[in-house]
């Protein structure tokens, strides 16, 4: 068993690669594969885009597979560390959505802090920070200290996720980030498909040297957060004019391509907006809402899916292999997801519609009642939670200017993560006051909901012409649309308006 965590990551950092050499090999002439029309221009930016993704978006998939395991694998712990320490299902709802709190509060001042330190310093300094904490949560001995593990974990986590999302507009043009993020955002369904048997495996380490089976899954399960912490700094540049393993041309050549695009994309403002002005912004607001409703699903169900499934009379080991089933169907259908987003040119539809069916299947929930249904309303949600994200973070990124890009990217995913404290702790606060697990999912029905209603306002709003037609907007490309609306979107300016 020693060597399944080390086999593990392999086939992580492996399935990163197969992921992105198909993107290069499809056959489709908007992906990177080389047409007779390509010019020599393009060309040479495709095959440094190809070189830019085997070198730096398997590592950040590998570290951000390491930092879901230490966010989520307190769902796993709960089956023996609840008992140990008295912790109530409202209690743990608690404490495991207190993460966000801190997350929240600190994950703007964090993005902004790594634009102006770097990725190579500031994604080191989270990774070994929050490394030390997971393994410290090991060392908790009831709710009070389970609520303070929880926030100090959320506080060294802040702004990893939008950091990294941030750092990927630095290397990938706009047209190339949905399949992009997609690849790099495999890594949270493929840590929970991965990580949910070896968290229940270590479970069975239970009382080697005197210690739980859950505090051994937290000490070991931080390791590699701290070694990959002290990686980033050799193999991170900050921007690709720094990067040594690119041609001197080949980083003349991305840079101007991106400088490029960041000056004479119409989405970009002539002046950068006031920190207030950002966060105020009924657009960034808006898409916070959207994101409430995928993140808070994913959150929650990352956390009590294990109780979920165990509640059906199962032991440790069948929970880790049945929970790892939804996640293995989402790994593979987010990529693809993504993948046909690009190839469309089409975002806001490629969000709305798995959103849509999140809700429907968290509704469906009401009227599971046996282990085959719930797993088929599992997978289901859980698939479409983590399709929609992919193209959501392209339409971000594209409906933000450059001078908006640290403090919104920042801003969506910490007010979209309130879905998840909201979801995590009305499940707990619904079970002890005897309601079932189908009625504690609810409101992440609502929020769903919510989230699809708010994304189509907000495309409404920006329309021009005649983009309101079902058809035509899922086949009208996101950034011809984000340009045409551009002058709309100015003039929404701040929320309060």
């Amino acid at each position: 068993m020693a060597a399944f965590p080390a086999d593990a990551v392999y086939l992580v950092v492996k399935a990163s690669l197969w992921s992105a050499s198909k993107v290069y090999q499809s056959g489709s002439s908007k992906y990177l594969t080389p047409v007779p029309q390509e010019s020599d221009e393009e060309i040479a930016q495709r095959l440094t885009l190809k070189k830019v993704t085997y070198r730096i978006v398997p590592f950040l998939m590998l570290c951000y597979f390491v930092a879901f395991v230490d966010r989520v694998n307190v769902g796993f712990a709960a089956l023996q560390m609840n008992r140990d320490l008295g912790l109530s299902a409202s209690a743990f709802g608690l404490g495991g959505g207190l993460f966000y709190i801190t997350y929240i509060l600190l994950e703007v001042p964090s993005n902004i802090a790594m634009e102006k330190l770097g990725a190579r310093v500031w994604i080191a300094r989270i990774m070994i920070t929050w490394g030390l904490v997971s393994a410290g949560t090991a060392f908790i001995t009831g709710p009070r200290s389970f609520y303070a593990s929880r926030l100090l974990l959320g506080a060294a986590e802040a702004g990893f996720f939008p950091g990294v999302i941030l750092y990927l507009t630095y290397w990938f043009p706009a047209r190339y980030r949905a399949r992009i993020i997609a690849i790099f955002m495999v890594a949270i369904p493929v840590s929970s498909f991965i990580g949910s048997p070896i968290s229940a495996a270590l479970l069975q380490t239970d009382g080697l040297y005197g210690l739980r089976g859950w505090q051994w899954l937290f000490l070991l399960e931080a390791v590699p957060a701290i070694l990959l912490g002290v990686m980033t700094w050799f193999v991170l540049p900050d921007r690709p004019s720094e990067a040594r393993w690119l041609t001197p041309a080949e980083r003349l050549q991305l840079s101007a391509v991106l400088e490029r695009e960041r000056r004479t994309s119409n989405a970009v403002a002539s002046t950068k907006p006031p920190l207030r002005a950002i966060l105020r912004n009924r657009y960034v607001l808006g898409l916070a809402l959207a994101y409430a409703g995928a993140s808070g699903a994913s959150q929650c169900l990352s956390l009590w899916q294990p109780q979920i499934i165990k509640s059906f009379g199962l032991s440790n080991m069948q929970t880790g292999l049945l929970n790892a089933l939804p996640f293995g169907v989402a790994s593979v259908a987010m990529v693809l997801w993504g993948m046909r987003s690009d190839r469309s040119g089409e975002r806001i539809w490629h969000t709305v519609l798995p959103l849509s069916l999140l809700a429907v299947a968290l509704f469906a929930a009401l009227a599971s009642h046996s282990l085959p249904v719930t797993m088929l309303v599992l997978c289901v949600a859980v698939t479409s939670t983590y399709a929609c994200k992919g193209p959501f973070w392209a339409l971000s990124t594209e409906w933000l200017s450059a001078q908006m890009s640290a403090a919104g990217i920042a801003q969506i995913n910490a007010i979209g993560l309130l879905g998840g404290f909201l979801g995590t702790y009305l499940l707990g606060v619904i079970r002890e006051s005897g309601g079932s697990y189908p009625m504690g999912l609810q409101p992440l029905t609502v929020l769903s909901a919510l989230g699809c209603a708010a994304l189509l306002i907000l495309a409404r709003s920006m329309a021009v012409g005649g983009v309101h037609n079902w058809r035509e907007s899922f086949d009208t490309p996101s950034t011809a649309r984000a340009q045409q609306m551009a002058t709309a979107r100015d003039a929404g300016g701040d929320a309060g308006e």
